[in-house]
């Protein structure tokens, strides 16, 4: 089950999910929550869909067909939000992969103080794994720490924290697995380029979901999960005159 909100460029938000989903194997079972005005550069507007239309889609979805594991991306407001976590009530043993979606890459406001808020209380304690990049992480966990936000956000209830790593520097690309273990668990990924990249957060989330939904441990969808990731971003494609996007069409053998 993916909620996740609609980029009309193709780069982020449901189609990269679609895409990341039944390329790893699973079938994607998408909800839109947002429309947004999008092109590969930034976002430049955004209108939440109606909550009580996503209602009545998620109780018609979960009386036919089984779910496995529940993605979320951009939910364009905490009134949708409220109806996410009623939902999540009803599958309290099925993992559930939230990516805070707060803003694009280029610098767009995906969600207001309000939903941020709604997020902490009430959508992360129910979450398996949360995958932050770096500006979400201290944005949310109140810290330029990793290791202080991820902590703060875990006494909420939240069960792991991926902290990803794609928008920093050097020539790896670091991402962290906080999960109330002594020590974070590290995966080094060679960075590709030095280019921002449209939609990385959301192929990555959706990809982690995938391998939870298909049978994978937490550490093994990562794993698999960062290395499609790695796949798609070395066949990049050039759709517009903004940031390029991963090709999430190539070929994945599992």
């Amino acid at each position: 089950m993916v909620l996740s909100g609609l980029d009309p460029s193709g780069g982020a938000g449901i189609q990269a999910d679609i895409q990341a989903i039944t390329s790893l194997g699973a079938h994607p079972l998408p909800v839109l929550t947002c429309l947004t005005v999008q092109d590969t550069n930034n976002v430049h507007g955004a209108q939440a869909v109606d909550p009580d239309l996503i209602r009545q889609q998620l109780t018609c979805l979960a009386g036919d067909v089984p779910i496995h594991a529940v993605k979320t991306g951009a939910l364009g407001s905490a009134a949708v939000l409220d109806v996410l976590v009623e939902f999540l009530d009803t599958l309290p043993d099925v993992p559930v992969i939230a990516d805070p979606v707060i803003k694009a890459a280029g610098g767009g406001d995906l969600a207001d103080s309000q939903l941020m808020e709604a997020m902490k209380t009430r959508l992360f304690p129910k979450a398996e794994m949360i995958t932050p990049n770096g500006e979400e992480l201290a944005l949310l966990g109140g810290s330029d720490e990793a290791a202080t936000a991820a902590e703060n956000l875990m006494a909420t209830g939240c069960e792991s924290v991926l902290a990803t790593g794609g928008h920093g520097t050097g020539i790896h690309i670091i991402n962290k697995l906080f999960n109330h273990a002594p020590d974070p668990m590290e995966w080094e990924v060679e960075r590709i380029g030095s280019n921002e990249y449209h939609g990385t957060g959301c192929t990555l989330a959706a990809a982690i979901a995938a391998g939870r939904a298909c049978g994978l441990s937490p550490r093994a969808a990562i794993s698999q999960a960062q290395n499609y990731v790695h796949r798609t971003l070395l066949h990049a494609l050039t759709v517009g005159k903004g940031q390029k996007i991963p090709d999430r069409g190539i070929l994945w053998e599992h």
